[in-house]
């Protein structure tokens, strides 16, 4: 399983970008996937996730109503669209993906195979 994560880049705070992350596995749609992001001297949070069929997604409090998490399962792409950005929003940004049916959650257990990361800087 690979992941491939990107869409990243700099932009200015209240702007929008929309992250993609693809997969290379033939059993993506049974597979729930996850977002996170890490800033310089913290600790990787959780973001967004999504399950399998897309029909339920939750996110980090503290990005709520800012971005959504979809996926195109005929494309084994995850996107991640990230609007009314902000500083604090700045941190590389890695795609993951649970088990085939594996239950998916915010905790970084649950997932099993992560992507590289991409960068996100939001100049204020």
């Amino acid at each position: 399983v690979q992941l491939q994560a990107f869409g990243g880049g700099l932009v200015q705070a209240g702007g929008s970008l929309r992250l993609s992350c693809a997969a290379s596995v033939h059993t993506f749609s049974s597979r729930g996937m996850g977002w996170f992001r890490q800033a310089p001297g913290k600790e990787r949070e959780f973001v967004a996730n999504i399950s399998w069929k897309g029909g339920s997604t939750y996110y980090a409090d503290s990005v709520k109503g800012r971005f959504t998490i979809s996926r195109d399962n005929a494309k084994n792409t995850v996107y991640l669209q990230m609007n009314s950005l902000k500083p604090e929003d700045t941190a590389v940004y890695y795609c993951a993906t649970t088990a085939p049916a594996a239950v998916v959650g915010r905790e970084m257990a649950l997932y099993d195979y992560w992507g590289q990361g991409t960068q996100v800087t939001v100049s204020s």
